[in-house]
Formats: structure tokens, C-alpha cells, sequence
């Protein structure tokens, strides 16, 4: 059965299935399970991504040091590749990790290291959980600066050996990942999955996160996922989520949410382009002259239509949250823009500073 679906039917999938509806969340690791990746990066003009992701969908009663317990203390989170994932993701992606690296380029550089490698688990083992500074570069063979990445090898080693699943990130200092060997990070005795049923259950779990998705889609692959829907005036095929259908004919009027230029809502370019008509471009590497809405801005999600961009940046030094402008795509009504300003209220709250005027 192919399901025929509106765009308007489309985007409260969308919507729900983000955790951006009028029903919140209520706990860190419910929203994980949910998302499947909630992105890390240090870039705080208001708040650092992860935590911003967090506060989108719980509210200003989300509290920080909830992510760092579900990471640390629980270990019903884990860190891998820029991103927290919830634990259960865990067994359908050590298959394919067992299975790295494929490219001949990554394959030479770890043979060529080979007792590099031994070294720097050797290391682990007797004195981690380490910082990437304290361990010896003792590479044969270097790769040359990434523009993301400096010289030092044991950064490009580490991050090998995570996706191998050798490794595992343990904890943070501050910005700074410690690591440790994966046998002592990750839990023991996982489920076993062959690599295409873990590859089948991997998609069914993006699906979830996306709820309608492209079924050709390098941005979001779903495979065979769900089942197959179309929508209106649009000529693509897509694979839905058969349980976010639910949200097909619920309308609760939604809310309005401030979403982190990372957040995996975003993602999606062709998707955000397609149905809800955002064309959404992260100004923060262009040259000032050319940015629009400021260098991180944060898009405005109104119920199931993006209706602005939130230029704003908090200002440490005076306890305030300076709001530059609220550039609207779509004109506020009354309504709506008291909504908009009751959300900055909620975000100066939750940031424990005041709104400057």
C-alpha cells in the first residue's frame, strides 16, 4: 500500500517525529533514543549545539549535567563520530565498524602503522583513559593537516581506531575528548547482529528519526524502510515511518522552537527545501558581506512552518542575551511574534542570564 499524503500531512510527520510538537520530551536519553544522534559542536554564540539541540525539546527545565550523566555515569549514551548515540544504536553499527576501513588510502595508512597502532592501544591499556596530548606520536606514516586536524598522528589514530571499534571516547575535559579502550566504555555483552539485518534495523531507526524521507536519499538513508508514500504535486517516492502516520491528522497548533544551525532537523537540506519551502544555507564560513542573518544564526520553527532566523549571542561578561534581530521570512502577526518573544524569554531563563533591551 502506498500512502498519499499532503505536504501539510507531511511536515506534522516531520515535526513529530523531531520531538518539535507541542508534547515534549521529558528526559535526555528518551530524546537520543528518538533522534538517534544529537550532534556536538563547540560553537556557542548562544549555547554549544548539544545542549541546544537538548533545550529545543525539553525545555528551559533541561539542565546540562543530564547529558553528561547519561554520557558518563550510565553509559546509556556514547559519543562517536561528532555526535551522542544512544546505546541501543551501539550493536547495529559494530558490524560495519568491524568492516572499516573500505578505502584503499585508509587501509595503507593503518598497515603502515601498524606499530603505531599497537603503541597507542598498548598506551590505553596500561594507563587510560587518556587525552589525545598525553599519548606518544610515534607515527611511520603521516597524514598531512586536514584543516580540522594538526600534525599530530594520535588524533588521526584514535578516531581510526573509534571507527573500528577499538576505541570509545570515555568522557570529556572540557572540549577535550579522553580516551580509553572500547571494552571498557561500552557495555558488555551486546546483541549480535549480521551486517545486513544490523543495515535493515540502522534504517528503520533513521526512518524513525525522520519519520517521511526520500527513499533515494544520500542526506537521510532509509533503504527499504517503512512504506512507500507520495505527496502531493511531488513526483519523487518516499518511505514513511508506518507509526508517525499517526501524526498525519493530529494538528495541535504546534509551538514555536529556535533550532541549532547543526540540528539534525536541518540536515535534510533537500527535504527542508521540498517540504516546507526553507532553503536553509549555514552562514557561519561565508565572508561577513555576505551573510543575511548573521554569522550563527538559528532558524525559527513555528508549528510546522520555519517563519524566521534568530540572530542573537549571549554576552558572558554582562549575564545578557543580546538579541541582534529576529529576521522573519514569513510577517508576524500580534500572535506570533508574542510567541517568538516568550521563547527568548524561556532561552534567557534557561541560560540563567537576562534579555537585553
Amino acid at each position: 500500500m502506498t500512502h498519499q499524503l499532503t505536504r501539510d500531512q507531511a511536515r506534522r510527520i516531520v515535526v513529530r517525529a523531531q520531538l518539535l510538537d507541542a508534547d515534549r520530551p521529558t528526559d535526555v536519553v528518551g530524546v537520543a533514543e528518538e533522534l538517534g544522534a544529537i550532534k556536538i559542536d563547540p560553537t556557542a554564540t548562544i549555547a554549544p549545539a548539544e545542549h541546544t539541540i537538548l533545550w529545543s525539546r525539553l525545555g528551559s527545565a533541561y539542565d546540562p549535567s543530564w547529558l553528561r550523566k547519561a554520557v558518563e555515569v550510565d553509559r546509556l549514551l556514547f559519543e562517536f563520530e561528532g555526535a551522542f548515540r544512544p546505546v541501543s544504536l551501539l550493536p547495529l553499527m559494530l558490524p560495519a565498524m568491524r568492516r572499516w576501513p573500505t578505502h584503499p588510502r585508509s587501509r595503507e595508512w593503518l598497515d603502515g602503522n601498524d606499530r603505531f597502532r599497537t603503541e597507542v592501544l598498548a598506551r590505553l591499556r596500561a594507563e587510560g583513559p587518556l587525552l589525545a596530548s598525553e599519548i606518544p606520536d610515534t607515527a611511520q606514516v603521516t597524514r598531512p593537516p586536514d584543516g580540522w586536524s594538526g600534525p599530530n598522528q594520535v588524533v588521526h589514530m584514535l578516531d581510526f581506531l573509534q571507527k573500528q571499534g577499538e576505541v570509545a571516547v570515555a568522557g570529556r575535559e572540557g572540549r577535550h575528548r579522553r580516551w580509553d579502550l572500547a571494552e571498557r566504555v561500552y557495555p558488555a555483552g551486546l546483541p549480535e547482529h549480521e551486517h545486513d539485518e544490523a543495515e535493515r534495523l540502522l534504517n528503520e531507526r533513521r526512518l524513525q528519526a525522520a519519520g517521511i524521507a526520500r527513499q533515494k536519499s544520500p542526506w537521510t538513508p532509509v533503504g527499504e524502510a517503512g512504506e512507500p508514500a507520495t505527496i502531493d504535486g511531488m513526483r519523487q517516492k518516499w518511505r514513511v515511518d508506518p507509526q508517525a502516520l499517526a501524526a498525519v491528522e493530529r494538528d495541535d497548533g504546534g509551538r514555536v522552537a529556535f533550532l541549532s544551525p547543526y540540528d539534525g532537523m536541518l540536515f535534510d537540506r533537500p527535504r527542508l527545501r521540498d517540504l516546507f519551502e526553507f532553503e536553509y544555507v549555514l552562514e557561519q564560513f561565508k565572508p561577513k558581506p555576505q551573510r543575511r542573518y548573521g554569522y550563527f544564526a538559528h532558524p525559527i520553527l513555528m508549528g510546522d512552518r520555519f517563519v524566521g532566523m534568530l540572530e542573537a549571542e549571549v554576552d558572558g561578561n554582562n549575564e545578557l542575551l543580546v538579541v541582534a534581530a529576529v529576521h522573519e521570512l514569513l510577517p508576524f502577526d500580534a500572535e506570533e511574534d508574542e510567541m517568538v518573544r516568550a521563547e527568548i524569554a524561556d532561552l534567557a531563563e534557561w541560560l540563567g542570564v537576562a534579555v537585553a533591551d
